[in-house]
């Protein structure tokens, strides 16, 4: 898959399938649309690109509200590579790329990527303003020589699957139901940094994980997790949350690794949240803490023992 930040660096050297949007968390609605664009392209013998942004248009476009990011753009990149896409495009949202006429934008699509189907979902709109809508992108394309195809939202539950869903369902740390949306883990990955060592006194030693500050986190609490080290899987423990019963005051991500000896600094790890076992509890006492870190492992180890593959979701 070619990846690139300007549409200008495009490689693309046949009539292509493309479709456009934020893609945050790349969940089973996205894989839902772009499955059903792969099948058509394979039919005609066309590429397919995707292009998104980074920001996110709503960084840009009201700085005062808060961004989550359910994925960072590697993470993003890793994901779409399983997907047989032939091109992602990653482009900087900017002021001036707010203030692009949807006409503009469009045609750029076609210079570059020679798009000859455009695919998206009934809401979507891009542009300056959001003024290109569908209707209007339909006379665009006609102008263009592109069509466009919409796809419906995936349905779970009575609710169209999205990323703002899964956001909510991390905030409440509904982790079986974001897993289902997902059709994987929800995951962070982060770079291993030293912290305050008191798992390590206490004989279980963490590692504390350097996240984004615009990353979406599991509501604060106890989870049962698998962590990806050096290429290998772990069952893990990890707590997130302000550690009370130290009087803790800065949000951490820390994961004790349960058949893990050695040094983690500076190593990237990947955490897959499993369940959550329970909310943050301050103790009193530090014996009653390693008590019920004891525990904690042994639950996380059960479970996570026992816990099947995900399959992926059908087409």
């Amino acid at each position: 898959m070619q990846v690139i930040d300007d549409l200008a660096g495009a490689k693309v050297h046949g009539p292509s399938l493309v479709t456009v949007g934020s893609y945050d968390g790349i969940h089973i609605g996205h894989q839902h649309l772009l499955r059903q664009m792969q099948a058509a392209a394979d039919q005609l013998g066309y590429h397919t690109s995707l292009v998104t942004f980074y920001p996110q248009p709503k960084a840009v476009l009201a700085p005062h509200l808060p961004v989550r990011y359910l994925t960072t753009p590697a993470e993003k990149i890793a994901l779409l590579s399983t997907l047989g896409l032939d091109l992602t495009a990653i482009l900087p949202f900017t002021p001036e790329m707010a203030h692009t006429p949807a006409a503009e934008f469009a045609q750029e699509l076609v210079t570059h990527l020679k798009l000859r189907q455009l695919w998206v979902g009934p809401d979507f709109a891009l542009g300056r303003h959001r003024e290109g809508n569908i209707p209007t992108l339909r006379q665009i394309g006609q102008r263009l020589g592109f069509e466009v195809c919409v796809v419906q939202p995936l349905i779970r539950d009575g609710e169209v699957v999205s990323s703002t869903r899964v956001r909510h369902l991390l905030t409440r740390g509904e982790i079986r139901q974001a897993t289902t949306l997902l059709g994987r883990y929800p995951g962070l990955t982060g770079q291993v940094i030293k912290g305050a060592q008191r798992g390590r006194l206490l004989g279980f030693p963490t590692a504390n994980l350097s996240l984004l500050a615009e990353r979406a986190i599991p509501a604060d609490g106890v989870y049962a997790c698998f962590v990806w080290a050096d290429g290998t899987r772990y069952p893990a423990v990890t707590n997130i949350g302000i550690r009370p019963s130290f009087a803790g005051a800065e949000r951490t991500v820390e994961a004790y690794l349960l058949d893990f000896s050695g040094d983690l600094y500076g190593l990237d790890l990947k955490m897959e949240f499993v369940e959550r076992l329970r909310p943050e509890i301050r103790f009193e006492k530090l014996d009653e803490l390693v008590a019920q870190i004891r525990s904690d492992s042994r639950q996380a180890a059960t479970l996570l023992a026992q816990e099947p593959p995900i399959q992926p979701p059908k087409r």
